[in-house]
C-alpha cells in the first residue's frame, strides 16, 4: 500500500526531472563531505533550495514555501562570510516575496489543479515599472551595502538587482522568473568562488549554485512549454 502510494506520488515528476534532482542531490551532498564536512546548515540550505527547484519548475505552490525556508537558511550561511547583501536580499527581501509568491500561485491555479500556476504574460507598461524599480533598488542597496562595509560590493549589488527580478516575476507568475534566477545563480558563482579563496569550505556553496544554474534553466524551458499548452488550450 505504501510502496503504491509513493509510486503515484512518484508519477507526478517524469523521468527526466527526478533524474534530475537525484543527480543535484548527489553533487551536492558529494560537494558537501569533499570541502565542507562541518556546516550542515549549507547542506541542509542546498538540499531544501534545490527541491523547492524542482516544484517551481512545474509551477507548484510547494516550491515557493520551500523558497522561504531556502531564505532564511541561505541568509544565515551569507552572515558568516560578511555576504550582508545577500543577507539582507534573502531574509529582507526574497523571504518575504515568496510568501507573497505562495498566496499568488495558490489564488491562481491553472484550471482548477493546485499543482499549477496559471502562467502570466506581463504588459509592457508593467514590464517598464519592473525596470525603472529595479534601477531604484539596486541603486539604494548599493550604498546600503557599501555602508556594511560587504565583501565584493560590485557582485553582491548585482546579486541584488538580479535577485529582485527574480522575486517580482516570480510574484507576478511570469515564465522569466526561472531565467532572472538563473542570472542570479551565475552572480552567486562568481561571488563564492571569490569566498573559496578564502575558505575552501565555500567550494560546497559554489556547486549548489551551478546545480541551482542546471535546474533554473529546466524550470524556464518546462515554464515555457506550460505557457505554450496553457495559451493554447484556452483558445
Amino acid at each position: 500500500m505504501l510502496f503504491h502510494k509513493l509510486k503515484s506520488k512518484l508519477a507526478y515528476f517524469t523521468k527526466g526531472e527526478i533524474a534530475l534532482w537525484s543527480i543535484s542531490v548527489t553533487l551536492i551532498a558529494v560537494s558537501f563531505f569533499m570541502f565542507d564536512k562541518g556546516n550542515y546548515l549549507t547542506l541542509a540550505a542546498s538540499l531544501v533550495g534545490v527541491t523547492s527547484l524542482i516544484f517551481s519548475a512545474k509551477g507548484n505552490p510547494i516550491g515557493q514555501f520551500l523558497i522561504v525556508i531556502f531564505s532564511l537558511l541561505y541568509g544565515i550561511i551569507s552572515y558568516t562570510f560578511t555576504y550582508y547583501g545577500e543577507m539582507i536580499t534573502y531574509l529582507g527581501m526574497t523571504a518575504p516575496m515568496a510568501v507573497f509568491a505562495l498566496i499568488s500561485w495558490l489564488r491562481n491555479p491553472y484550471n482548477g489543479n493546485k499543482a499549477e500556476v496559471k502562467v502570466n504574460r506581463l504588459k509592457l507598461n508593467e514590464i517598464i515599472f519592473m525596470i525603472l524599480l529595479t534601477i531604484i533598488i539596486t541603486f539604494i542597496f548599493y550604498y546600503i551595502l557599501a555602508a556594511f562595509h560587504t565583501a565584493n560590493l560590485v557582485p553582491s549589488t548585482l546579486s541584488v538587482t538580479t535577485s529582485f527580478l527574480a522575486v517580482y516575476l516570480t510574484f507576478r507568475r511570469s515564465v522569466f522568473f526561472a531565467a532572472a534566477y538563473a542570472a542570479n545563480d551565475i552572480v552567486l558563482i562568481i561571488m563564492w568562488v571569490l569566498a573559496a579563496f578564502s575558505d575552501i569550505s565555500y567550494l560546497s556553496v559554489v556547486i549548489c549554485f551551478i546545480v541551482f544554474l542546471a535546474n533554473d534553466i529546466y524550470g524556464f524551458i518546462n515554464w515555457s512549454k506550460m505557457q505554450k499548452n496553457q495559451e493554447s488550450n484556452s483558445k
